[in-house]
């Protein structure tokens, strides 16, 4: 099948091509060509006046079996989400509950103009609830890295605490025989580690190793609570165990020496900056790895949080470092800068390139570059929201939203057209992920400390 995008601005987000009033033909799952006098007379015609064609936006981190409990952790801070979450609502799960939550989160997400996602699920106290799990992100039709993690609840007595349990091999061998046997499937494995910040050393060091024997980009958190292996980082580096395929998870209880470190090593960074800054994380660290060379790709976190769109995430990123930036500047010479410290393309680039990078995607998805997927999403910007349109980059970034996104395209089929989601039986999905919240809710109720 060919389409061809016609009658658009595009923001191509590769420097090699620019952007400008361009069509974009796609054969199949690819695009083929980007420019001013492309044409294919035998291509079905998608007529993008009015629009802004981007990248599908990349949501690099984000707890989707979490999309049943939104709003239930708005007002909690780190200490309160880690007792009432992790060792207790996610106690109250069942597989069908991870299904679900993955699923309707999934498609918002895609509603919502993101075709990428790293879908990081760290509540699977058994194979059927990670299958389960993995049955709703193949069933939105959203591209995605499952990063596989493992639950957190208080040990029982005689138990050990989680921070001294390796990942275990055999569900990741399971998994790649199983559920994962293409590299090149929409949906590819990844691992949730604990990482030296919430494991032992010897423990963190078994995962690192685990996710190299299997070519597996290794994820953890780096943040909130006091380091289990204060040193663990330093360790790992002298193994050769950081690089490319390491990415850490928000990372604001790193020093500016270990960011450098990381960042030298080609760590990816993924920054969550509404989560942290609501729940106690302290400031996000754009600006910190700026000043280190490199850039964050940037997630949703959490649902049961905050709003799951990416044009909200990469605004208050973007907020939150102008504003440590402008203060700086008045602390050192009295006086603003003339211009804003980041643009909004860098912005955009945190939630495209950035985000391919950090999943290890960078040669499929991230850029309208011909040759990688056709994963494509039309930004309606001839309405009361946007117009005038100076800057189509700064259109996106600043003043989209969901009412924005038209038309969505994840290796070039239709995910949502005209404004629609095109997945059927939504209402009834949306049924059962009210029943479950109900329901892990009132369980919740149940075994909770009075």
């Amino acid at each position: 099948m060919k389409l061809l995008i016609t009658g658009g601005q595009v923001i191509t987000m590769d420097p090699a091509i620019g952007n400008g009033r361009f069509n974009v033909l796609i054969e199949n799952d690819r695009i083929v060509e980007v420019g001013p006098n492309v044409q294919a007379h035998d291509a079905q015609q998608l007529d993008a006046s009015g629009c802004i064609v981007i990248p599908g936006l990349i949501n690099a981190h984000m707890h989707t079996w979490q999309t049943a409990l939104r709003g239930v952790t708005a007002d909690w801070t780190l200490p309160t989400y880690f007792r009432s979450v992790h060792a207790g609502l996610a106690t109250c799960f069942q597989p069908n509950d991870l299904y679900i939550g993955t699923l309707v989160g999934a498609l918002n997400q895609l509603n919502l103009g993101t075709t990428t996602l790293g879908d990081w699920c760290h509540n699977n106290p058994a194979p059927d609830y990670t299958d389960r799990a993995i049955d709703g992100l193949v069933e939105s039709g959203i591209r995605a890295v499952y990063f596989h993690g493992s639950p957190k609840p208080d040990p029982k007595p005689g138990q050990k605490h989680f921070s001294e349990i390796p990942h275990p091999r055999s569900e990741i061998e399971r998994l790649l025989k199983d559920r994962f046997p293409s590299r090149d499937a929409k949906v590819t494995l990844g691992m949730a580690i604990l990482g030296p910040h919430y494991s032992t050393y010897e423990v963190s060091e078994h995962d690192f190793l685990l996710a190299a024997e299997f070519g597996l980009i290794a994820s953890m958190h780096c943040a909130g609570l006091e380091p289990k292996t204060p040193d663990g980082w330093e360790r790992l580096a002298e193994r050769n165990l950081l690089g490319k395929t390491t990415n850490i998870v928000h990372g604001n209880n790193l020093t500016d020496t270990q960011l450098r470190m990381m960042v030298d090593r080609g760590v990816t960074f993924s920054v969550a900056p509404e989560t942290e800054m609501t729940q106690g994380h302290g400031h996000p660290i754009t600006g910190r790895l700026r000043d280190a060379g490199s850039a964050p790709s940037l997630g949703v976190d959490l649902e049961s949080a905050i709003a799951g769109d990416m044009f909200t995430v990469a605004r208050v990123a973007l907020a939150s470092q102008r504003a440590l930036d402008n203060a700086q500047a008045r602390a050192d010479t009295g006086q603003l800068p003339a211009r804003s410290t980041i643009s909004t393309s860098d912005a955009l680039s945190w939630i495209t390139i950035r985000g391919a990078e950090a999943l290890g995607l960078q040669d499929r998805v991230g850029s309208l570059t011909p040759g990688k997927q056709a994963d494509v999403v039309l930004i309606r910007a001839d309405g009361l929201s946007m117009r005038p349109v100076h800057d189509p980059v700064s259109a996106v970034l600043m003043q989209a939203s969901a009412a924005n996104v038209d038309t969505v395209l994840v290796a070039g089929e239709f995910k949502k057209r005209d404004g629609k989601l095109l997945y059927r039986n939504l209402e009834q999905r949306l049924d059962e992920l009210d029943a479950s919240g109900r329901r892990i809710s009132e369980r919740f109720a149940e075994i909770a400390p009075a």
